[in-house]
């Protein structure tokens, strides 16, 4: 059995193959890779074929699922990670192989056996849909208005914006509140497909904006609803994502 092993710590690597080699004695080690590139370059060479690839996922270059985003992998694949996280969690729903570091030999040994059993190759689109989770957004805020506490549904705001060192929430009926979190937190909060940051002191929803205009130095004016006394402008850093986040192709 020919195997190729996928791993960016050297030690990591050598532990591997003697570990493989000395309790699987038909185990060939054909080749060893440390990052997405060197293992895509390995794969597309003439006459290098592996059986079993066991691929960490935290590679130096990125992870390993970029591999399968760039060629199609026909070996059966052990991943191997010392996370416990999202992605272990999908392989053990697609009932694809995987193996926790430090790696156990009980374990190794049981990872291999299946690898026997089952035919070759890994089916991508299983692989990609099982790491692919979607991303959840902030759908309501609390607010502090005097001595109440208040819940703003995210659908309920107009833009946020900052000023004197103070971060404003404003609804679609103009109730204004003052926000705990800065910009830089709530853009990494809101919902991309309706929320857009054009400059640095403010982030603004699509159903607010009522018209667009050029403005001096390549950059945009935006008249909003609720009304505004400071100018909305569209940094000019920020002018084409703007343009193209309204295209919905952002």
């Amino acid at each position: 059995m020919d195997v190729l092993i996928v791993e960016d710590e050297t030690m990591a690597q050598v532990n591997l193959a003697r570990v493989l080699t000395r309790h699987f004695p038909d185990v060939r080690i054909v080749g060893t890779t440390g990052s997405v590139r060197d293992t895509v370059l390995w794969l597309r060479t003439p006459g290098n074929n592996a059986d079993v690839i066991f691929m960490d996922v935290e590679l130096s270059d990125g992870d390993c699922f970029e591999i399968f985003r760039q060629i199609d992998v026909t070996a059966r694949v052990i991943m191997t990670t010392a996370y416990d996280n999202y992605a272990v969690r999908a392989f053990e729903v697609n009932s694809i192989d995987y193996l926790l570091k430090p790696i156990e030999l009980q374990a190794l040994k049981r990872a291999v056996e299946r690898c026997r059993i089952r035919g070759n190759g890994i089916d991508t689109d299983v692989l990609l849909n099982a790491i692919r989770r979607p991303r959840e957004y902030k759908q309501r805020f609390i607010v502090r208005f005097n001595d109440r506490i208040v819940p703003v549904q995210a659908s309920d705001i107009a833009y946020f914006y900052s000023e004197e060192k103070n971060t404003y929430l404003v609804t679609n009926d103009n109730n204004r509140y003052i926000m705990d979190q800065s910009l830089e937190v709530l853009s990494d909060e809101l919902d991309p497909e309706r929320f857009f940051r054009i400059s640095r002191s403010c982030i603004i929803a699509m159903p607010a904006i009522v018209s667009i205009v050029k403005y001096m130095g390549n950059r945009l004016k935006i008249t909003a609803r609720p009304s505004h006394e400071f100018k909305m402008v569209v940094s000019r850093s920020r002018v084409d994502d703007f343009l193209k986040w309204l295209e919905g192709s952002n």
